[in-house]
């Protein structure tokens, strides 16, 4: 009896389920049992899986602290296409761009409407498809496919107008938009939904943050402003994207330069108990960012930020902290304090590339504030060295920064080697005498002082080896190869029989690679003799002594390069780095060396101009000097009429107009005249900008006077004296074409094309390069500094 019962039960179960598996039949059972499969089977496992890739996409995440974050933390990967055409149904396929959890969820959210949908008389039974729908289109976006996305969104839209998610995919749909780059229709779509009145406060919070996100796109920063305030005014249980709210509310205030605002909301932020801690601590440290010592407490913020410090919590931000302890106390102009302080950044064990390119140009400042250029160029070097990015502005301005301290280095170690040869020659016998031998005895001193500490290197390395069970064995000749000194000797004697002195490289055992011949082992002999000759002669007085310069001519080398140098320091003082005192120091220090004539009165000029800054008085006496010395001087007249440079067309014998007559003349194919015109206008206008100019124009005059050669000599003296100028690297770049260093044909051109066209580029060579740039390129520097008319000096030929 009991076996019949249960069969009737199965039987009336199965017979319960056969009817209720249809999609086709609008019944409470059907609609139960399809409602409860899709929301606790299908779709559960769909949000699970959706749950953990957000939560992963989240975390790999890495917010940018240093510049404004993005509304939305989601790192696109490729711009994609609009969609063209009319809008469908959904694609409901299985097949996804990507692997992953996104991809998961899809296929789950794909599996809930392909067999649980109810789709009757045009309406859905199952309440739980517009959830499926919903998780599709998430999916779809965070995979970044916006196209289908978007196009699951509208589906909703348009077909569950009723669904508690329908604004929702209108919120959505915009984000799509506003990735697509359809900013506009997307400020349009949440401009609608804003405007109704029985929205949550959810809703209201999450479409203005949308909407910031579209102005945000079109670079309106005041309407993000405003947008994202008022996300402040409703309840939003989006903890995380409200703290993300405020922190790039408080970036855009201080970017506006409203930094009470900004204060305001980075404290707001701080004080917001349910914040990620991440946001708490780089809140504080914005606000730090914003002191000012005239209207901040300095004690406070620093108490705040060493507080900071000792907390372990904080250790991941341990680098951005006592960054910002430095920075504070450099404000302060307390240097070793903020120098220790960087110091300390560079040392923690959580070191961001970001804060360690900060840290490293700050010390690199401190080191170029102090005059001490070689430090300040190996810092800026190690910024160069840890920066990935290097076409921001901030790397940019960097490197141009580091080329010009090339410049300066060179010419600082000429000044000061020029400086201690002349120092050496004006000596007298016995004060040469006596230097050398104080010299020599200090290097003495040294040498033994580094004897002794190799000495003690060498016995503790033999006490170590008496307790090194690897020494006894090599003593007793060792079984491994290396350790044995005989069956080492024998090897590189039989290897060198066999293979020949080959380089250290690797493939040695290629026939086509380098052996190392004879000569180069004699050559390499000679330098380490030559070598031991010098060690030999280093406490030799006499070696000494007639390395000391006697002639006339060399001294006056010597003396006419150190001036140079020190004119050359002057000027990149005063104009690239805009060190007034550093530069009138030079030139002052230049005019002691009682220069050539030529040179007294653009030093003289540029002393008037750099005192400007500090020092009224003394800017009034070489303006004095300059217009009652050399009252009918060019540099005269630029003092008493300073806007004489500004028109061109007001002074006709300007350096400008001559060289653009000079030019002409050069277009008319008068080159006899132009050489002999160039020369003039050198002499006339010499320790101004415009001597590269006037000699480069004069190398292709000489180019279709004289030929080839002397084309490249008059090459070479411009790339030599103005290699830093555009006119020098353009004379380089033309010496290399011309004696065949030219760059390879790319490879992917067939060598056919190559040998065809040969023979014409050999013939049109010299014609090509014969062509003078255009005269507005040659003009270009000229244009940019017109009130800075002068510049490095220019030595005669």
């Amino acid at each position: 009896m009991k076996k019949i019962t249960l069969q009737i039960i199965i039987i009336l179960g199965l017979s319960i389920l056969l009817l209720g598996c249809s999609t086709r039949k609008d019944r409470f059972l059907n609609r139960a049992m399809h409602g409860t499969a899709t929301k606790y089977n299908v779709m559960y496992n769909g949000r699970v899986a959706y749950d953990a890739a957000k939560k992963q996409l989240d975390d790999n995440y890495k917010d940018d602290f240093f510049n404004i974050l993005p509304i939305e933390p989601l790192k696109i990967k490729e711009v994609l296409e609009v969609p063209i055409g009319p809008k469908s149904k959904p694609t409901t396929n299985n097949e996804t761009s990507s692997t992953g959890g996104f991809s998961k969820a899809e296929e789950k959210a794909v599996k809930a409407i392909q067999k649980h949908s109810m789709n009757i008389g045009g309406k859905e039974k199952n309440k739980q498809i517009d959830d499926a729908y919903f998780l599709l289109g998430k999916a779809r976006y965070y995979d970044q496919r916006f196209v289908p996305a978007i196009e699951t969104f509208k589906y909703i839209i348009d077909h569950y107008p009723n669904s508690p998610l329908f604004n929702e995919a209108r919120i959505w749909e915009a984000k799509c938009l506003t990735r697509l780059g359809i900013e506009d229709e997307a400020i349009y779509k949440l401009d609608l939904l804003l405007e109704l009145k029985e929205t949550s406060d959810q809703i209201k919070a999450d479409a203005l943050t949308a909407l910031a996100m579209a102005y945000t796109k079109q670079d309106s920063t005041q309407m993000v402003i405003n947008l994202l305030d008022s996300t402040l005014l409703y309840k939003n249980k989006n903890h995380n994207q409200k703290a993300r709210n405020l922190f790039i509310l408080g970036q855009l205030y201080r970017k506006e330069n409203k930094i009470d605002s900004s204060n305001i909301v980075f404290n707001q932020l701080s004080n917001f108990k349910k914040s990620p801690y991440r946001f708490k601590i780089h809140s504080k440290l914005e606000r730090a960012k914003n002191y000012n010592k005239s209207t901040d407490s300095t004690a406070q913020i620093i108490a705040t930020l060493t507080k900071l410090s000792k907390n372990r919590d904080n250790r991941p931000f341990l680098d951005a902290i006592y960054h910002q302890l430095g920075k504070i106390n450099l404000e302060n102009d307390s240097i070793n304090k903020a120098t220790c302080y960087f110091e300390k950044t560079l040392k923690t064990k959580i070191l961001h590339k970001d804060i360690q390119s900060l840290t490293y140009e700050d010390l690199g400042n401190i080191k170029f504030d102090k005059a001490e250029f070689l430090n300040a160029g190996a810092y800026y070097d190690s910024v160069l060295d840890v920066t990935e990015n290097k076409n921001n502005k901030r790397i940019r301005r960097l490197i141009r920064k580091r080329k010009s301290l090339d410049e300066v280095i060179r010419l600082e170690n000429i000044s000061s080697k020029n400086d201690s040869i002349l120092n050496l020659a004006f000596m007298n016998k016995k004060e040469q005498t006596i230097f050398f031998n104080n010299y020599i005895k200090e290097l003495k001193k040294k040498d033994e002082e580094a004897q002794i500490i190799a000495d003690n290197k060498n016995s503790s390395s033999f006490g170590n080896s008496l307790k090194d069970p690897s020494s006894k064995q090599s003593a007793k000749g060792g079984k491994f190869y290396f350790y044995n000194a005989q069956t080492l000797g024998f090897g590189k004697a039989e290897f060198a029989k066999i293979w020949g002195n080959r380089a250290l490289i690797d493939n040695w055992r290629l026939s086509d690679k380098k052996i190392i011949s004879d000569e180069e082992t004699k050559e390499s002999d000679n330098k380490e003799e030559e070598e031991d000759i010098a060690d030999s002669k280093k406490y030799d007085l006499d070696s000494y002594l007639s390395k000391i310069p006697t002639d006339k001519n060399v001294l006056d080398s010597i003396s006419n390069q150190r001036n140079d140098a020190y004119y050359k320091l002057g000027l990149i003082y005063k104009e690239k780095f805009k060190k007034d005192q550093l530069a009138t120091t030079k030139l002052e220090t230049l005019l002691d060396f009682k220069p050539e004539d030529k040179m007294i009165l653009p030093v003289y000029y540029h002393l008037y101009k750099a005192f400007q800054s500090f020092n009224m008085v003394k800017s009034d006496f070489y303006k004095s000097k300059i217009t009652s010395d050399f009252p009918e001087s060019r540099y005269a007249q630029l003092i008493n009429n300073p806007n004489i440079i500004a028109d061109g067309k007001s002074d006709e014998n300007s350096p400008e107009n001559t060289y653009k007559i000079t030019y002409k003349q050069y277009l008319n194919e008068k080159y006899v005249e132009v050489v002999s015109n160039c020369d003039k206008h050198i002499n006339t206008f010499s320790n101004t900008d415009i001597i590269p100019k006037f000699e480069l124009l004069k190398a292709y005059a000489i180019a279709k006077t004289s030929g080839k050669d002397n084309f490249i000599k008059a090459l070479t003296y411009v790339a030599t004296n103005y290699p830093n100028l555009e006119e020098g690297i353009h004379a380089a770049k033309v010496i290399a074409s011309l004696k065949g260093e030219v760059i390879p044909v790319k490879e992917e051109k067939k060598k056919e094309k190559v040998n065809k066209k040969k023979s014409k580029k050999s013939a049109k060579k010299i014609k090509k390069n014969n062509d003078l740039p255009s005269n507005e390129k040659m003009l270009e520097l000229i244009k940019k500094n017109k009130r800075r008319n002068l510049g490095t000096p220019g030595s005669k030929k």
